[in-house]
């Protein structure tokens, strides 16, 4: 079951959910409204999974940044998210997706027990003009059923990310080149 916007603040209020900073104007019926951070990276030359992935790494500037299709670009929230009761659920919204900008198609679970500035791949249809700290898209929480089982408690790659990460697939792949 998804937390509406009240039961959201409630758990706030009552430490169950970390959101920091946290502003409850963000609150909408059924999910939170996070902001895009400060920089971005781009990700340049051909892809490979066994290999570390080269970004260009930059701030985005008060005046905008324009993304470019056939780019993918690394973001990352303006608010660390988390939770030791519930699962995360992180989205764009319809004002960005209505700009053409796709942004975390791939990944949207955050496990319980991961309070992070969520990684954000992004890419845009079009070329469109971004701002640091614009809304990006909304986060919901779900109640979780079994045994609680903390993802910083399992030892995962990811887990003591602070920022923009690049995929660490190579780590698994026989081969895999740092």
């Amino acid at each position: 079951m998804i937390l509406t916007g009240p039961a959201i603040a409630a758990a706030h209020a009552s430490g169950e959910i970390t959101i920091d900073p946290y502003d409850p104007a963000r609150i909408s019926p059924n999910a939170y409204d996070w902001r895009l951070g400060q920089t971005l990276h781009a990700c340049k030359g051909h892809l490979d999974a066994a290999a570390r992935t080269t970004t260009t790494e930059g701030p985005i500037p008060a005046t905008g940044f324009v993304l470019r299709p056939g780019i993918l670009y690394l973001g990352v929230t303006h608010e660390r998210t988390g939770s030791e009761t519930y699962a995360q659920f992180l989205n764009g919204n319809r004002t960005t997706g209505a700009l053409g900008i796709w942004v975390h198609v791939s990944t949207p679970l955050g496990h319980q027990g991961h309070a992070i500035r969520w990684t954000l791949e992004i890419r845009a249809a079009r070329p469109v003009r971004i701002y640091p700290l614009m809304t990006f898209g909304k986060v919901t929480f779900l109640h979780t059923f079994g045994t609680p089982a903390s993802y910083q408690r399992h030892g995962l790659k990811y887990r003591a990310s602070q920022g923009i990460e690049t995929s660490r697939l190579y780590e698994e792949l026989p081969g895999g080149r740092p």
